[in-house]
């Protein structure tokens, strides 16, 4: 380990992750994903055991003593769990909480840490974009820091990334890293570093699931999966907003408006959509 640590410290983009599913073979099975199903994978949020913390927790001691006496420092990630799980600790030595196949929840219940949570791998959802699509937009907008993608169309004699294979346990497609391309960019224009997952923010949305950030009175993003049509219902404060729907599938803004809001809740119509849309609500003085 810091023979590894030594070697890579001179580059930026490295991030040290401990262990990949330390739980796999050091396992503490955790609540059901679903109850109504048998308790057994993919349907438990299992974590590691004590002594599997305890090496883990080691091994980032390594990384931060040998770090110490050179010139760079990097970022661990701490594989905690699949799906969600309300952690009762984190890692001694953890920069970011990883779990696999994340649901926001893993954000949601997390959050209080104050470390980024991370959708560190998922896949094994067919071979379809929206699957992915939908669960990138989740997950992000509900406040999680980093997505991580299966992406099953990169394999040997496809490096550039078109194996289309219909054997394939996952998807992946130039088509759907479109699509996350686009995320990416709708999140660089927001003040990120001053938004809070917003889970009271939408009083309704017939139709559709909500998941949403907000940075107070200036800035609220809202991602629905599902059908719209019908008004979205949000509770912000008064003042003149400047409100965009878009399409996460092709990017296209679908409507847009200036918004004088007096006071109480908000209605909003909500452009017809079949799959997904994504709001954009910012007070216009800051433009």
């Amino acid at each position: 380990m810091r023979k590894i640590v030594r070697e890579l410290n001179p580059f930026s983009n490295i991030i040290f992750e401990i262990q990949n599913e330390p739980w796999a073979d050091r396992t503490i099975t955790g609540q059901p994903v679903n109850p109504y199903l048998p308790l057994r994978w993919p349907n438990t949020a299992d974590c590691a055991d004590a002594a599997s913390l305890a090496w883990q927790e080691r091994v980032a001691f390594w990384i931060r003593t040998e770090e110490s006496a050179l010139p760079n420092r990097h970022l661990i990630a701490w594989n905690a769990c699949n799906f969600r799980a309300p952690l009762p600790a984190i890692l001694k030595g953890a920069d970011i909480v990883n779990f696999h196949y994340a649901y926001p929840e893993a954000v949601w219940w997390n959050y209080a840490w104050n470390l980024p949570v991370s959708c560190d791998e998922t896949g094994f959802l067919g071979t379809g974009d929206e699957a992915y699509r939908k669960q990138a937009w989740r997950f992000l907008l509900a406040g999680g820091g980093l997505f991580n993608h299966l992406d099953y169309s990169f394999s040997v004699g496809k490096e550039d990334g078109t194996d289309f294979q219909p054997k394939s346990p996952g998807g992946g497609s130039p088509a759907l890293r479109r699509q996350l391309r686009f995320l990416r960019e709708f999140l660089e224009t927001l003040p990120l570093a001053g938004m809070k997952p917003a889970r009271e923010l939408v009083q309704h949305a017939p139709g559709a699931e909500a998941v949403a950030m907000a940075k107070a009175g200036d800035a609220y993003v809202v991602y629905l999966t599902g059908s719209g049509g019908s008004d979205l219902v949000l509770e912000v404060p008064p003042g003149e907003y400047e409100a965009e729907w878009w399409n996460p599938e092709d990017g296209r803004r679908l409507a847009s408006a200036v918004v004088r809001h007096p006071r109480g809740p908000l209605r909003l119509a909500t452009p017809p959509f079949a799959q997904d849309a994504a709001l954009k609500l910012l007070r216009a003085a800051r433009r």
